[in-house]
């Protein structure tokens, strides 16, 4: 794998990239892994909302740019357009996020390790006031990574013999808690109220003891610092509280060593778990694999460039923090 120096007298400079997998992954997969027949009965929990009056959807209409917000009707999307519009980007993928975010929301081990994080990153162990008193919001940033390492790196080095077609995969990047984030505004009306019909539907279904917040699915795109996004309830049940509680660390092998690493519990660590989960699906049994787009790529090419968008400093310190591109960045 090559890239250019910029010096056209100058050899080109030549990268080996040597990626090893521990030979237990695929037995450590199917170990914890939900069935593809689990995923498609429980698609029909997974419901959506008129964005403008709030009404639940049995067919859906999206917008046709962004393909994150849906209507009950055309009257509902034009009543809404001048809010929805400074927020509408373009998005190459049929589905938008709705798919993604389905199929990651109704997965025990996606979704359970994802809240475990959310509760380390949003503080919830820290005020138990937090999801009853006050609401939280934290925002999980999206993106579609090759599902080989190999054409991950070929295009954050942006090697031109890279295929035009690659198998891409969801991967997790960031939770940045709405307190400290960038998003210093207070929620939305339309969040708060959001947030406590969920707060109430749950007191009233016998789980007042447990927080509720809201998650924000953000999709990365290369030269913005927002990319489309979709807000839903988050119910954090005890077990989850129960398991951040007692920290135990995530304990590992290496491939290249063979020694024991243990990882201690964190939101990144959370992060890095599922990454790993969802890398090692190689039948797409978790429904999380889909062909990357223009957009996809070009995220992962402005890392390598070091722009300073947010979304290529998300994955850089992605890149930071995860074993499996260490010593790459």
């Amino acid at each position: 794998m090559s890239t250019d120096s910029g010096d056209s007298s100058a050899a080109p400079k030549v990268v080996h990239v040597v990626h090893v997998t521990n030979p237990e992954r695929d037995n450590h997969f199917r170990a914890t892994a939900v069935s593809s027949e689990f995923l498609k009965a429980n698609q029909k929990y997974f419901c959506v909302q008129c964005t403008q009056c709030q009404t639940r959807l049995e067919k859906l209409l999206k917008c046709a740019k962004c393909k994150s917000v849906w209507y009950c009707s055309k009257e509902c999307q034009k009543k809404n357009w001048s809010k929805h519009k400074p927020t509408c980007h373009e998005d190459e993928r049929s589905s938008g996020l709705l798919k993604l975010v389905q199929m990651s929301s109704i997965n025990p081990v996606v979704i359970g390790y994802l809240k475990v994080g959310i509760i380390f990153a949003c503080g919830l162990l820290d005020n138990p006031r937090i999801g009853f008193d006050t609401p939280f919001l934290a925002r999980v940033e999206i993106a579609i990574e090759p599902s080989d390492v190999l054409d991950f790196a070929g295009l954050y080095l942006n090697d031109k013999a890279v295929g035009e077609k690659l198998q891409g995969m969801v991967q997790f990047n960031a939770i940045t808690p709405w307190k400290s984030s960038s998003m210093q505004a207070p929620l939305t009306p339309k969040r708060l109220n959001l947030w406590r019909e969920a707060r109430a539907r749950c007191n009233a279904e016998g789980f007042a003891k447990d927080p509720v917040g809201l998650v924000e699915f953000v999709g990365c795109r290369p030269a913005y610092d927002t990319g489309n996004s979709m807000t839903t309830e988050l119910h954090i049940p005890a077990i989850a509280l129960a398991f951040a509680r007692k920290r135990e660390p995530f304990v590992g092998v290496s491939a290249v060593t063979g020694a024991l690493i243990k990882q201690p519990i964190s939101a990144a660590a959370c992060l890095e778990f599922v990454n790993l989960h969802i890398r090692a699906d190689k039948q797409n049994q978790l429904h999380l694999r889909t062909e990357m787009t223009e957009q996809d790529k070009e995220s992962i090419r402005a890392a390598g460039r070091d722009e300073d968008a947010l979304p290529a400093r998300i994955l850089k310190e992605k890149m930071r923090r995860e074993h499996l591109y260490a010593n790459f960045v």
